[in-house]
């Protein structure tokens, strides 16, 4: 009677809750959609693509895009064409430019809930896209007016063909998988290039091979159809930038953008060894226990096709990258898919409050230490943007803020200390506690200090409507706010120039013959009109505003 009542209580409500759809949507709506147009872009990555889409709407040149007037090399062609689309339907904005990549997300929970429910159950399903839609880096690139949403999607629906077809061995009804893979790889190709068929096929040749099944791996792999399905998605816009553009593209892009990245740390971005040790429980927040819960049974999951299968995924696309010259957290997210479906199959299995609720607590520690944190790295700062950076910070965190993140640690303290729903169940409302906290105080403040004054200065330019110029510095995002493309040169008289304050010194040292008004200065940068002064000391412009 205990037993039945207790299913009855709290317990079993709130698992009934947590399981249901609409639960799910509603999650959804929260991780991908809420706040989306909220904050500025961000640079370099959203300032660099969405730059890239608005030259490409200014041009009409929808073949090769382009950032500050010269051919952009770094992704194909499909999140151009996706943002173009949005921002043509819902006006050039940043809810818009984001808008392809949350509903990448969307649909990439939806193909996660969809595989899951065809394999194990419903509520299994729901609660693997709960996690997933809760996860802190896909709610990241879930917002981001950026790639790589999209790309995950076209991964994870190749790898749950290729899944399909293992299952049906019968060559009159695998096909249509086989053709859906080749299909989604195609879109991969198209959105990043090799990546989105360097993992699938050599994830699928490792799995079949453990199968003992090479023959109908090989099938699949060499079947004409299916490559001939990939041709036909991939191959006309790569032959129409060859014919724009000419070999450039084939250049820059396979050679230094993939096997560069490889074998080379690009843009600063190295890390040691163990670099995916680190990232990937800060990835994986809040359900960073639940992950390490799993690793006791990797021994025992070769069993079961189904979790070799999984594991094979993520310690495949797991060492490749730990490997790689170029370390960034987002590349680990190829083979996160899978462990959001581990994690719901082996949800009762999770055991140890503490050890599944430590990440989370010590995530929002950190963040209610922050402004002590900022204080700190303020007095030790010798770089006057980083100085200007940290002083617009203090703004920012006041009692309001360290107020909202108390309160939600001592939410995340309560759930932790609540004993009586099962572990898993805390941990789906942890990662609501850690979204609301995350996009609704936290990156709108974050935002305020780095990206909002690249925007007020970029829009001030294009009130101006002068000739405009960087300095030394990179911020893509201002030529995106100021609808123009500002070119990195020697300024010239009555010209206006962009750039970080620390590089102000720099400025009146290299260009000392001409007079500089400054227009605009907030935080990390700065706004300043050129003239030439003549014999008598006057300015031979118009006075800046």
């Amino acid at each position: 009677m205990n037993q039945t009542i207790a299913d009855r209580g709290p317990s079993g409500i709130l698992g009934r809750i947590l399981t249901s759809p609409w639960l799910l949507v509603a999650v959804v709506l929260l991780s991908f959609y809420w706040q989306l147009g909220a904050v500025p872009l961000y640079d370099l990555d959203e300032g660099a693509f969405t730059e890239a889409t608005r030259e490409m709407l200014a041009s009409g040149n929808f073949i090769t895009p382009h950032k500050d007037g010269e051919p952009r090399y770094d992704k194909p062609v499909l999140i151009y064409w996706l943002q173009a689309a949005s921002t043509q339907a819902f006006g050039f904005n940043e809810l818009a430019l984001r808008l392809p990549s949350a509903l990448a997300a969307t649909l990439w929970v939806l193909a996660v809930w969809g595989f899951v429910r065809e394999r194990l159950d419903r509520e299994s399903a729901v609660v693997a896209g709960l996690v997933m839609a809760l996860s802190l880096q896909v709610s990241v690139i879930a917002k981001g007016a950026v790639a790589d949403a999209v790309l995950n999607l076209f991964i994870a629906l190749a790898f749950f063909e290729i899944y399909r077809y293992y299952l049906d061995p019968n060559p009159a009804t695998n096909r249509r998988f086989v053709l859906r893979a080749f299909l989604w790889m195609g879109l991969g190709f198209l959105t990043k290039g090799p990546v989105a068929v360097f993992f699938p096929v050599l994830v699928s040749l490792l799995f079949f091979g453990s199968q003992r099944e090479l023959g109908r791996w090989a099938q699949a792999a060499f079947a004409p159809k299916g490559w001939l399905v990939f041709v036909a998605v991939a191959l006309p816009w790569y032959l129409a930038v060859y014919l724009d553009d000419g070999p450039g593209f084939f250049r820059s892009f396979f050679l230094e953008h993939n096997a560069g990245r490889f074998g080379d740390a690009m843009h600063g971005h190295a890390g040691f060894p163990g670099y995916y040790l680190v990232m990937l429980p800060i990835i994986l927040l809040p359900f960073t226990g639940w992950f390490l819960r799993l690793l006791p049974g990797l021994r025992a999951a070769g069993s079961d096709p189904l979790e070799r299968f999984l594991w094979i995924w993520f310690l495949t696309v797991f060492v490749v990258f730990s490997f790689s010259g170029t370390k960034l957290p987002h590349y680990l997210l190829y083979g996160a898919t899978p462990l959001f479906i581990l994690m719901a199959k082996h949800r009762a299995l999770l055991k140890g409050r503490w050890l599944a609720f430590a990440a989370p607590l010590i995530f929002l520690g950190l963040l209610v230490a922050l402004p002590g944190v900022v204080g700190l790295a303020e007095s030790q700062a010798d770089r006057a943007h980083e100085v200007a950076m940290f002083q617009e910070a203090r703004g920012v965190l006041g009692l309001d803020y360290l107020g909202a993140m108390l309160a939600g640690l001592a939410a995340m303290i309560g759930l932790l200390l609540w004993s009586r729903p099962p572990l898993w169940q805390r941990l789906i409302l942890a990662g609501v506690i850690q979204t609301l906290v995350v996009y609704g105080v936290l990156v709108p403040r974050v935002f305020e200090v780095m990206q909002a004054p690249v925007k007020e200065a970029g829009l001030l330019a294009r009130e101006m409507n002068l000739p405009t110029v960087g300095y030394r510095t990179s911020m893509p995002s201002f030529s995106v706010y100021r609808d123009a493309v500002t070119p990195n040169r020697p300024p010239l008289p009555g010209e206006l120039v962009f750039l970080r304050v620390d590089k102000l010194d720099a400025l009146a040292t290299d260009f000392p013959g001409l007079q500089r008004d400054l227009v605009y200065r907030r935080g990390p940068v700065a706004l300043v009109r050129m003239g030439r002064t003549d014999d008598t000391g006057a300015v031979g412009t118009q006075p800046g505003r």
